[in-house]
């Protein structure tokens, strides 16, 4: 029988880095997203095929059972070593899912292109902790590691106020609708940006957390209650100067768009990925004219 699991992208507005040492953060889950569609198969292995959004092949492999169990190493295979730490953490969950049958047939589709950071991983993570019908957070924390605001996205139609309180996801639904999203756009830096690489050297860094996590939820709850742009942007503004600070670099506006009149925040990791604009007139003509062509407004990414 064919089973069909399907998790949300995700974007962080506030308290990146800081999310993970229990600040409370705004995420907004995608319209993007990732499924994972599971046969029956056979051969004691499962075949997987990865697509992207355009519907070609990226990653294909068969993998089995043993190699699951054991979490079998391959030299030069990054993305295989990856799946089966994953999958041998799920397997470690719930043996039943692997032992009791004969094999599998798995495919995974992306409604986003991969290079976009909206949640390649934690949507792969929450399809599979839905499949071997074990908890996300978990699976994510004995894998990936990471705060769970990624999976949390995945799980929830809604914005949510997300932190960690003594290591254990907490997750406040919110009604985050600004009638000022037409002057909201999502901006995609040709880069992806290394999460990993981001947070170890954030841990590298930090220092005087809790003063910095005070100013950070108050700075959430700002952005909750904006009722026009320029307050939103005031405390996006004050938001980066906060995180400039604490990583020692540059806010995005300041390194690559200092003539833009409007506010400009980093999304997650700095350096990549995607930044939030706030800009009362269309900015997609400024940015591709410095080479940044995708520019989604508000109402095409956030659901």
């Amino acid at each position: 029988m064919k089973k069909t699991f399907y998790s949300n992208g995700k974007l962080l507005l506030t308290g990146e880095y800081l999310v993970l040492d229990g600040a409370k953060s705004l995420a907004l889950p995608t319209k993007f997203g990732q499924n994972l569609i599971v046969e029956k198969g056979a051969n004691q292995e499962i075949k997987w095929t990865s697509y992207d959004a355009d519907e070609r092949i990226w990653f294909v492999e068969s993998i089995s059972f043993n190699a699951i169990k054991t979490e079998s190493v391959f030299e030069n295979e990054s993305v295989k070593n990856t799946l089966i730490a994953i999958l041998h953490e799920a397997y470690l969950l719930n043996p039943k899912q692997i032992d009791l049958s004969e094999g599998f047939v798995v495919s995974t589709q992306l409604t986003f292109p991969r290079k976009w950071g909206l949640g390649t991983s934690s949507t792969l993570i929450n399809n599979i902790a839905q499949w071997f019908k074990v908890d996300a957070f978990v699976l994510l924390k004995n894998s990936f590691g990471g705060s769970g605001y990624d999976i949390a996205c995945a799980q929830n139609d809604c914005p949510i106020v997300y932190h960690l309180e003594k290591g254990k996801p907490i997750i406040e639904k919110v009604n985050f609708n600004p009638i000022f999203t037409n002057a909201i756009y999502f901006v995609y830096l040709n880069q992806k940006q290394s999460s990993k690489e981001a947070i170890a050297s954030y841990n590298e860094k930090k220092s005087n957390l809790e003063s910095y996590k005070k100013t950070i939820n108050k700075i959430t709850d700002k952005v909750l209650k904006s009722n026009d742009h320029n307050a939103f942007s005031q405390a996006l503004n004050d938001h980066e100067k906060e995180l400039s600070s604490i990583l020692e670099m540059k806010t995005v506006k300041q390194t690559l768009f200092p003539d833009f009149k409007g506010a400009i925040k980093s999304l997650g990791a700095w350096g990549g990925d995607f930044v939030l604009v706030v800009s009362q007139e269309d900015p997609t003509p400024y940015f591709v004219s410095k080479g940044y062509e995708t520019v989604i407004p508000y109402s095409k990414m956030i659901l």
